[in-house]
């Protein structure tokens, strides 16, 4: 658990302006290749929660738009929060044909949600963004009781893992900060297990539910190399060092596996009822 606060404070630690500009560098890549959350997932968490075409919903950190439209098709009201400029307008060109979405450039810290309560508050692979001591009492704020906080997460993408330890000696060699292990399920499961226990620690929620599932998918290979400059280690790199790790990567990975390169990912979802 100690291990995942520390993660998330390096997200968190960073100021509102400074998250606000984070992805702007990276954020069509953002759009065009971040998995979207599969309909499996998007089922689950409707029958779980009861969302309907009548119901309200709070998004926080929008991104692009990735999980919004997937809710939009309810036809429930959604308010998408988003303090990057860029992705508020990627947002709002997705959700187009969606009159019942409301894209608003602002931070959770900064929006205030005046007299109105809602009956979810939605946060797709962005929760980790904000400081638990503002995120989870500001969630909880903006819910009606018993109102639901949905988490989704798309974990970062993995190639195979003779694959991933192939590529190491690139990574040691241009950036050794990005070298890490190879999470397997378990790994990745303990991973999301105590993000959740953080939402029961608030004291704020209860009746915790979750689900997870692996997904395996297959990307072109300069697809999953402009994947990876949207990850947020991979953004904080010098320029020419981002260059001369893909560069090598590219190379790297058309001698294991062609043109494509093979990828897996767990998607997941935690919620719990607002106390």
């Amino acid at each position: 658990m100690a291990e995942i606060k520390k993660a998330i404070a390096t997200y968190a630690d960073r100021s509102v302006e400074q998250r606000s500009r984070w992805y702007s560098p990276a954020a069509e890549a953002y759009a065009a290749t971040r998995p979207s959350y599969p309909q499996q997932l998007v089922n689950a968490v409707v029958a779980r929660s009861g969302l309907t075409a009548a119901s309200t919903m709070l998004e926080v950190g929008c991104g692009p738009g990735t999980a919004t439209v997937s809710f939009a098709e309810l036809g429930c009201r959604i308010v998408a929060i988003e303090p990057n400029p860029q992705f508020c307008l990627l947002a709002e060109e997705i959700c187009q044909q969606y009159p019942n979405v409301e894209v608003v450039k602002t931070s959770l810290e900064e929006w205030e949600p005046q007299q109105e309560r809602f009956d979810a508050v939605l946060a797709a692979t962005s929760f980790h963004w904000i400081p638990p001591e503002i995120a989870y009492p500001k969630a909880a704020g903006s819910l009606r009781e018993n109102g639901w906080l949905i988490l989704l997460w798309n974990k970062e993408l993995q190639p195979p893992l003779a694959t991933h330890e192939a590529l190491r000696e690139i990574y040691r060699r241009h950036a050794p900060e990005l070298e890490r292990p190879y999470e397997d399920a378990a790994t990745v499961a303990g991973i999301l297990t105590a993000m959740g226990q953080l939402v029961m620690e608030s004291q704020l929620f209860h009746g915790a539910q979750q689900g997870q599932w692996l997904v395996e998918s297959l990307l072109n290979i300069d697809d999953y190399l402009t994947l990876l400059t949207t990850y947020s280690p991979f953004l904080a790199l010098d320029p020419d060092v981002q260059a001369a790790l893909t560069s090598d990567l590219k190379r790297a990975l058309q001698q294991i596996h062609g043109d494509t390169v093979p990828l897996t990912y767990t998607t997941a979802y935690q919620m719990a009822q607002r106390v």
